[in-house]
């Protein structure tokens, strides 16, 4: 192969790699939310890029959040599915970023 043959391969490899593991960690947040647990973030105490919270927010969340769990539909069953198909997601996840950093490293292939 040419240089720019290869160089095709690996930009489409990095791109699929890339689409790959943000699906796999928008799935598991997805499936997370559908089993009742829904992801909330305490307000920090620095600033930046991130919005900070008041107290009365934080609060109002939390009550969105609660009502949201009420509001599921789904069965005891389905959410527990749902919870496990969330933590699969996440591992398979962290393994595809690891197994990236392995095939970064020299030093791992030893």
């Amino acid at each position: 192969m040419n240089i720019v043959t290869e160089f095709l391969v690996v930009a489409g490899a990095s791109l699929l790699a890339a689409a790959v593991v943000v699906s796999l960690y928008s799935l598991g947040l997805r499936l997370l939310t559908s089993a009742g647990r829904i992801p909330t973030v305490e307000p920090a105490e620095f600033t930046g890029a991130i919005t900070i919270l008041t107290a009365a927010q934080a609060a109002k969340e939390a009550k969105r959040a609660k009502k949201a769990r009420k509001a599921n539909p789904l069965s005891d069953g389905q959410k527990r599915a749902a919870l496990l198909g969330a933590y699969a997601c996440f591992v398979l996840c962290a393994s595809a970023v690891l197994y990236g950093v392995y095939l970064i490293v020299p030093a791992l292939h030893g």
